[in-house]
């Protein structure tokens, strides 16, 4: 009888270290991916204050892209 709680205990501990192992990973890759593909550029940028009627200045999408990277 002791042996099946034993083997219940692991198994929910090897559950548990999995699931964080596997949270850790995916979060450290998905971060790597957004580093190296960020979801927009300057070029998109400066496309969007076009539209809007706005002269894109650099100091503006410089501005743009460092409040975008301190939400990161």
């Amino acid at each position: 009888m002791g042996n099946i709680w034993s083997n219940i205990l692991w198994l929910v501990i090897g559950l548990i270290a999995g699931g964080l192992i596997g949270f850790l990973a995916s979060r450290w890759y998905f971060k790597k991916e957004l580093k190296k593909n960020p979801p927009i550029n300057e070029k998109q940028i400066r496309a969007m204050l076009r539209e809007m009627g706005q002269k894109p200045s650099e100091a503006k999408i410089r501005a743009i892209m460092k409040s975008m990277e301190e939400v990161r």
